[in-house]
């Protein structure tokens, strides 16, 4: 007897989906990028019932496989995730498309918001709803810590490895990349020791169910583009190295080694090879280098610019855009008469830099994970950097509460208004598992009208 689908009906009644054009993938990937809010886990879910339960692109089996591989990479993993289902529907240049129209909003969003907030940001209204969206996000850093703690943090291996990055940061003041790497050997060398103290549990996988056939199916050859061979991984390699180095050499000829632009894309591109586990993860590097060594923002503009990447839709990461604007308009890059654009290109940069390195993983990694079909065995590096990431952004949490809390230093009283916001936005995080969009919407509300109760 045939199985039935979720819907009842026999499979085999179910007909086949019809091949997709380009031209259609691409308009999917434009709606996917307006509507990706919720971070990673809300992306992931919106294209898992659009392009495995009800347009049948890929089958479950395959999307997992390829997820698996993204959540390894560094970089947003559900950017990663359309871009590698992209790729393999429609080569290099469905790939691109897919990765590129799933931020372009969020681009122009975040731009326009950045501008909003640099040119009108005094505004008793727009003071406000920023007054209240800090303690929100003081929260929703501190859940996030939660979030991926209960994932990891199994053992007393794993919770030592938190605790040691949370005073490696907070104490020491390390670098957030030799946390990194001393969390990614750690875990290296422990995996072959202790391999049970290392094993995930959890993610973001979903039951196996049956939806009816789709068009790249559990048993579907990989086509063609996806085959792997030394040659062609050496020409995409070759090929992203030659793009960034074209970017990157033209703003250095342009402008110069020094100038705002050059540096924004050489941070950024190092940015881009630390977010392991998230945008959560790399926070603490792009304050580190976008507020203490170059100084480009103040440490309330990037509690503001994370708040207004939380209302936004898709990554989290692209929180870079805004830094990169508010370093353009700060530093005044083509001159006083041209703030704006001098704030756009820079935003610009920060957000190809980002992302440049996660469509070369794709194009350069897809076609071995093809050929695969197993389990990557990079898991326990993976944990021990997420329990480290852990700790860091326990870390990020004091830091954003300490500037919320006491805006004018500890020895000036404490705003117990943030408190109170913090505390209410925590408890409806915590305890009423509220979404991150209404909390921080919620709290802008509640710091416009305390601007009139004033």
């Amino acid at each position: 007897m045939e199985a039935p689908s979720d819907s009842g009906t026999p499979l085999h009644t179910i007909p086949l989906p019809q091949p997709i054009t380009l031209a259609q993938a691409a308009l999917y990937w434009l709606k996917l990028g307006c509507m990706s809010f919720g971070g990673p886990a809300g992306q992931i879910a919106i294209m898992h019932q659009d392009l495995v339960e009800e347009k049948r692109w890929i089958s479950e089996k395959r999307f997992l496989h390829a997820l698996n591989y993204c959540m390894v990479l560094p970089g947003p993993e559900a950017q990663q995730l359309a871009t590698y289902i992209g790729w393999l529907l429609h080569r290099t240049w469905g790939g691109t498309l897919a990765g590129g129209l799933f931020v372009l909003p969020s681009f122009f969003i975040l731009a326009g918001l950045a501008w909003i907030y640099m040119a009108y940001g005094s505004l008793p209204a727009v003071a406000g709803m920023l007054h209240g969206f800090k303690p929100a996000v003081v929260a929703i850093v501190l859940f996030a810590a939660y979030r991926i703690g209960s994932r990891i943090l199994k053992n007393a291996v794993t919770w030592s490895i938190a605790i040691f990055a949370f005073l490696a940061i907070f104490a020491l003041k390390l670098p957030f990349p030799a946390i990194v790497l001393a969390a990614g050997l750690i875990g290296y060398f422990g995996g072959g020791i202790s391999p049970n103290h290392f094993k995930v549990t959890g993610g973001h996988g979903t039951a196996h169910r049956e939806y009816g056939s789709a068009l790249i199916d559990d048993d579907t050859p990989a086509p063609a583009h996806a085959l792997f061979n030394w040659a062609r991984l050496a020409r995409v390699a070759a090929a992203g190295l030659a793009v960034w180095l074209i970017a990157m050499g033209a703003l250095v000829v342009s402008y110069g080694w020094d100038s705002t632009f050059a540096q924004v894309g050489w941070f950024f591109t190092k940015a881009a090879l630390l977010t392991f586990g998230g945008a959560y993860a790399v926070l603490p590097y792009v304050y580190q280098g976008a507020v203490e060594h170059y100084q480009w923002l103040t440490p309330i503009q990037m509690i503001d610019g994370l708040a207004l990447g939380e209302t936004t839709p898709g990554p989290l990461i692209m929180v870079v855009t805004f830094v990169g604007f508010v370093a353009g308009w700060v530093k005044e890059a083509l001159g006083p008469n041209a703030i704006f654009a001098s704030a756009f290109i820079a935003s610009a940069i920060a957000t190809f830099f980002t992302f440049l390195p996660s469509f070369v993983f794709i194009l350069i990694g897809g076609p071995f994970i093809e050929t695969t079909h197993g389990n990557l065995k990079l898991t326990a590096p993976l944990t021990a950097i997420t329990a480290a990431v852990v700790g860091v952004i326990v870390n990020l949490a004091l830091f954003f509460a300490y500037h919320v809390f006491w805006p004018d230093g500890l020895s000036t009283p404490v705003n117990w208004f943030s408190v109170l916001l913090a505390t209410v936005a925590a408890i409806a995080l915590f305890r009423f598992k509220v979404g991150v969009i209404p909390v921080i919407l919620g709290c802008g509300a509640l710091g416009v009208a305390s601007t009139f109760i004033h």
